[in-house]
């Protein structure tokens, strides 16, 4: 027998040789594989240092005895021709103030495959997607509330000819760091299994005498289940529950119309008191355009519409649907405070909007024209009859059929109204103007929880005025007030509701931001509740920030004190503590 001995140090040399040899072939091949493919991706860190601050309440027991939360994602992305995948890292190490304590944790949050020839498209993985309005589908992630309702299961797409898509999922929709597989649930995550088909058939792009006509159509069709074990000891919980829609979009000229009903077996859940009446909504949408003036009018009606895939979840966990807001989305601080939470239970809303450009070179248009808006909107309460139960009459109670409602009935309520009238003019090539006056109604016993809480009435008005130095070069002020007079008239309190309050009253809002284009900005800012109904609550929030941006990367530096509030995002909200400290928030693509 012929042996041959070779050393420790040359086993790992030809160990490294082989090694090399067989990287070498992989690349070879990774090669032939990576032409024509594109990958790209984004990350965002936000990261807050808390400081107590006595003055606003806050203490190092109200934040928990946190210093710092910290907020991060990494998205990762893969395309070659008809094939695409991609990841989604997250952190909250530990989630910052004013997001769920359940989002804590660190871990691989998003994935998927998915290949699509024009013709079939088939995913795996996590799913993002909506059937028409969204009102009994749709899956979205949004970063700035902490929410995340994707779908982990598979998709199909079938396009069997020009202008008809049929789309199918099924899955388990994400809840946190929950497990998906059924044998690892805990009673507080046991989620069902969503499944659904879409519809939709573009008449102009089927039918060639339609190709090129002024007219145009679009139906649509969907049907959604949601398959969940019944585990309540007290009632008779469905384990299957449908929702379906049918929606209509028509457009001849410069007019548009739009329209979706959707109706929901019943559905007793956290949300409805555990009641039995079935669920409807209608949205429908009239739009006329032409240069320099366009008109929209809204109306939508929702009933008994929270749609969820686990009977127990609360707030906006797992919702298998969305209901679409109408009304106005401000973006001033001020207005902003009290923005509208759409109410899955019942609500009946309308919107009314016109934008009309003066053309330039009259009067009133000067030289660069003069912008207009008006804007009504309003959502009021619906109507709800009690019905006999055990020989007596009752209203939304738990294990009944909760009332009946007349389809187009109207309650007094009202939940909120915007009224608001606004001017957007370029005075020169240096000056720009923009003012805005809004008169609001605000029901935030209803919107935000707060039992008992009067109603707000607020004038707000607010004037952003730019001035542009040089090419480079601008400054912009900005100046706002709050006046909610009748909270003071016969203002009384106990001390245990005086939280509620402590956004309440007057407020004035002033800013000064300085930018160099492309990179930098500076702002420093204050909003101060001077008339709050509470004399300890009548507080500054000083605010200063410090921006950077280099192509695709910004990084922020903020500081100062944040104010209690609402954040939303499309009509979904959350709200959001008030806060002291610095916050810094870094976010880069490529």
């Amino acid at each position: 027998m012929f042996v041959v001995y070779i050393s420790q140090s040359m086993r790992k040399i030809l160990l490294s040789i082989l090694c090399l040899s067989a990287l070498g072939c992989l690349s070879v091949r990774a090669q032939s594989l990576l032409e024509g493919s594109q990958v790209n991706g984004s990350f965002q860190i936000d990261g807050q240092y808390y400081m107590p601050d006595a003055a606003i309440d806050i203490t190092p027991e109200s934040i928990n005895g946190k210093k710092l939360g910290l907020n991060g994602f990494g998205k990762l992305q893969y395309t070659n021709g008809n094939f695409s995948a991609g990841l989604r890292f997250e952190a909250f190490l530990p989630q910052m103030n004013g997001f769920r304590d359940e989002l804590n944790g660190v871990g691989l949050a998003n994935f998927y495959a998915s290949y699509d020839d024009g013709t079939i498209g088939f995913t795996v993985g996590d799913i993002y997607d909506q059937f028409g309005s969204g009102m009994v589908f749709r899956t979205y992630e949004e970063w700035s509330l902490g929410m995340d309702n994707s779908l982990r299961g598979a998709r199909v797409v079938f396009r069997p000819t020009q202008g008809v898509t049929i789309k199918g999922v099924y899955g388990r929709q994400r809840y946190f760091w929950a497990p998906y597989l059924e044998r690892d649930f805990k009673d507080s995550d046991y989620r069902g299994i969503v499944r659904g088909v879409d519809a939709e058939w573009d008449l102009n792009q089927s039918i060639p005498s339609m190709n090129d006509a002024k007219f145009h159509a679009t139906l649509g069709g969907s049907f959604v289940s949601k398959k969940q074990a019944d585990k309540s000891t007290s009632l008779n919980i469905p384990e299957n529950v449908c929702a379906s829609a049918a929606r209509v979009n028509l457009a001849y000229g410069r007019f548009a119309f739009s329209t979706e009903y959707a109706y929901k077996i019943n559905d007793p859940s956290a949300i409805n008191n555990f009641i039995y009446h079935e669920g409807r909504a209608l949205l429908s949408s009239l739009s006329y355009s032409q240069k320099g003036l366009g008109v929209v009018l809204q109306v939508k009606r929702v009933d008994n519409m929270s749609f969820k895939s686990m009977y127990t979840a609360k707030e906006n966990d797992l919702d298998i649907n969305f209901i679409p807001p109408i009304n106005y989305t401000h973006t001033h601080s001020l207005p902003s405070m009290y923005t509208y939470s759409t109410q899955p239970n019942g609500e009946m809303a309308a919107q009314f909007q016109v934008n009309y450009t003066i053309p330039k070179g009259t009067a009133l248009g000067g030289k660069y024209g003069t912008k207009l808006t008006f804007n009504y909107s309003q959502v009021n309460d619906i109507v709800r009859d009690s019905i006999e139960f055990n020989h007596a009459m009752t209203l939304n109670e738990s294990g009944t059929l909760g009332y009946t409602s007349k389809f187009f009935a109207v309650s007094d309520k009202v939940f909120f109204r915007d009224i608001n009238f606004e001017i957007d003019k370029k005075i020169s090539k240096d000056w720009h103007i923009t003012a805005q006056y809004i008169n609001m109604l605000y029901d935030m016993e209803t919107i935000e929880g707060h039992a008992n809480a009067p109603m707000v009435k607020a004038n707000i008005g607010f004037v952003d005025v730019t001035y542009k130095i040089n090419k480079k070069q601008s400054i912009r002020f900005e100046l706002q007030g709050l006046w909610e007079n009748e909270v003071h008239k016969g203002f009384v309190y106990d001390e245990s509701e005086k939280k509620d309050y402590q956004k309440r009253g007057d407020w004035l809002a002033g800013l000064i931001e300085y930018s160099i284009t492309p990179h930098w900005s500076f702002s420093i800012g204050d909003k101060w509740n001077y008339g709050n109904p509470v004399p300890e609550y009548r507080d500054h929030y000083f605010s200063g920030n410090l921006t950077y941006i280099k192509d695709a990367t910004r990084i922020m530096l903020s500081g100062g004190r944040q104010s209690e509030g609402v954040v939303c995002v499309g009509g979904v909200c959350r709200t959001v503590p008030a806060s002291s400290g610095v916050s810094l928030t870094v976010s880069t693509s490529f």
